[in-house]
C-alpha cells in the first residue's frame, strides 16, 4: 500500500502501530523533520497491525505528503510480526526500531555514532540501566523487571533490556531475524537475546522515557501470551539449540 519506495535509503525507521489515530499525525509530523535535519536518506516503515480505528486512512493520508513514510498493513494484531515484517521490508544499511509515542531522535543519533564507527551491530535503548529515567506507571516498570528477571533466568541474557528502542545493521541482523520463531510481545526480546548468543557486538545506551498515553492492549491481558512465548523460546533455544547463536561466542 502507499508508493515506490524512495531510490537510495540509508536508514530505516520502523515503527510499529496499533490503533493510533489519536497521536499519529501529531508524532509523524514532529518527527519526520527532525529527521530530515540529519541529512540522510531514509525511509519510515509505518507497520500496521490489525487496527480498527482511522489509523490506515491517516497513515496513507500523511504518506502523500512525506514521501519518506511507508505503510505496511497487516490484518492481524501482533506487534512482534509487524515488526519482523518491517525490518524485512526495511532497504537502508541501518535500521531503527522505534515506538509512536516516543519517536527519540536523540536515540537515532546516539546510536548512529555508535553504528558509524564501527562500535558494534546493534544499539538497544535500554530502559532500566543506570542513567535511564524511566517514567513510566510503577506497574509498566516493575513488569519490565519481572520479564528482564525471566529472561535472565531462563535464557542467560546478560543485558538490561529487550525491548523499545533499538539501532542495527541490517545486513549483520537479519539473519538473526529471519531465525526467530516467537513474535507478539517477545519477538523483540528474542532478536536480542539471539544477537547476543550469536555473539554480536550489542551496546546499551540509557533512555529517557514518559508514557504518553496508556498501551493499546491491556498488560494483564499480555501476560499468558507472554508466558507462553517464553516457554516456546526456552524449549527451542536451550533443549532443541535451535538458530544462531546455539554456542555462544565470547566478544
Amino acid at each position: 500500500m502507499g508508493k515506490e519506495k524512495t531510490p537510495t535509503v540509508e536508514l530505516s525507521i520502523v515503527i510499529p502501530v496499533y490503533n493510533e489515530e489519536a497521536i499519529l499525525e501529531g508524532a509523524l509530523r514532529g518527527l519526520i523533520p527532525k529527521v530530515r535535519e540529519m541529512e540522510r536518506p531514509f525511509e519510515l516503515i509505518l507497520a500496521a497491525n490489525g487496527c480498527v480505528d482511522s489509523t490506515i486512512p491517516i497513515a496513507n493520508e500523511l504518506s502523500t505528503l512525506f514521501p519518506e513514510i511507508i505503510v505496511l498493513d497487516s490484518p492481524e494484531p501482533n506487534y512482534g510480526l509487524a515488526l519482523r515484517r518491517g525490518i524485512q521490508m526495511a532497504r537502508g544499511r541501518v535500521v531503527l526500531c522505534d515506538e509512536i509515542d516516543l519517536c527519540d531522535v536523540d536515540f537515532y543519533r546516539r546510536a548512529l555514532r555508535r553504528l558509524d564507527h564501527g562500535e558494534c551491530h546493534m544499539v538497544v535503548g535500554s530502559k532500566a540501566m543506570r542513567g535511564s529515567r524511566d517514567r513510566r506507571p510503577m506497574t509498566r516498570r516493575a513488569a519490565t523487571r519481572v520479564i528482564n528477571g525471566l529472561l535472565w533466568a531462563s535464557l542467560g541474557f546478560q543485558g538490561s533490556d529487550t525491548h523499545g528502542l533499538k539501532g542495527f545493521l541490517r545486513d549483520a541482523l537479519l539473519p538473526i531475524v529471519d531465525a526467530c520463531i516467537v513474535d507478539k510481545d517477545l519477538f523483540a526480546s528474542e532478536l536480542v537475546i539471539r544477537a547476543e548468543r550469536a555473539g554480536l557486538d550489542i551496546q546499551e545506551i540509557p533512555i529517557e522515557l514518559e508514557e504518553q498515553r496508556s498501551p493499546p492492549i491491556n498488560l494483564v491481558r499480555r501476560v499468558p501470551g507472554v508466558l507462553k512465548g517464553l516457554g516456546r523460546l526456552v524449549y527451542a533455544i536451550r533443549i532443541e539449540g535451535d538458530g544462531p547463536g546455539k554456542h555462544r561466542v565470547k566478544k
